[in-house]
């Protein structure tokens, strides 16, 4: 679901511009961003499960699965998309949801995720401009290896000195827990002057955590949940500058 369905957004693709000359002009600030929906693009990895859940029940409509089936996190919707009739996707939604969640959350399935475009010019030219970079994801520990491999094919900065990935040390511990006790370990790296993320509870926290950055919404999907986006939140579609 895109946050534009509950409240009204204000988008401005300007502030990347405006993002990368704070970078130049404060070189080692930090730049924050999260991964799904936000640089990547997982819906290449939902339709792989949602292909492989097809050849496994012998349903070759479902086994033709496309990424554009994938308009939110509902691999019902998703199968109805593809063509399933609806008695069919009744019988077959609880098999496939748990088919789903064994697969989705791995290191093996992460790997297929692709960029979001512009994200791979911008995280450049952040790294350019001085800055850096810290990925603060809902991902768990266990995923670290298979998305480092998706950044290095997509050509992403990896981590080393200049940039940190931070990931939820166990997969039981929630998102929204997760991310409010990453703000301490964000300001042990240095000063946080931007921080991009999907989610608009995240958003929110951030934008409250780190009052003096620039909290950018990314206007892609997100978990459905009706929160307004906090005064000041920019939103964008993408990387793209022009």
């Amino acid at each position: 679901m895109i946050a534009s369905a509950r409240n009204p957004l204000t988008y401005d693709p300007t502030v990347l511009v405006r993002v990368l000359a704070r970078v130049a002009a404060l070189p080692g600030t930090v730049v924050v961003f999260d991964l799904d929906s936000t640089i990547l693009d997982n819906k290449p990895r939902q339709a792989r499960i949602l292909r492989e859940f097809g050849a496994a029940h012998g349903i070759p409509i479902l086994a033709a699965a496309r990424a554009d089936h994938w308009v939110d996190w509902s691999i019902t919707r998703a199968m109805a998309n593809a063509g399933l009739p609806a008695d069919e996707i009744a019988h077959l939604a609880e098999d496939a949801k748990q088919f789903w969640r064994d697969r989705f959350f791995t290191s093996e399935y992460c790997r297929d995720d692709e960029p979001i475009a512009g994200a791979h010019d911008f995280l450049a030219a952040i790294v350019a401009a001085g800055g850096f970079i810290a990925y603060c994801t809902g991902r768990h520990e266990q995923m670290r290896a298979g998305t480092v491999d998706n950044f290095a094919r997509l050509g992403y900065p990896v981590p080393g000195d200049r940039v940190q990935l931070l990931m939820k040390p166990v997969f039981e511990l929630s998102d929204d827990d997760w991310k409010s006790e990453a703000y301490a370990r964000l300001r042990q790296l240095g000063g946080v002057v931007a921080v991009f993320d999907n989610e608009p509870t995240h958003v929110n926290g951030y934008r409250a955590g780190f009052p003096d950055a620039t909290v950018v919404h990314l206007a892609t999907d997100d978990s459905g949940r009706p929160v307004a986006l906090a005064e000041g939140v920019v939103s964008i579609k993408d990387f793209r500058r022009s």
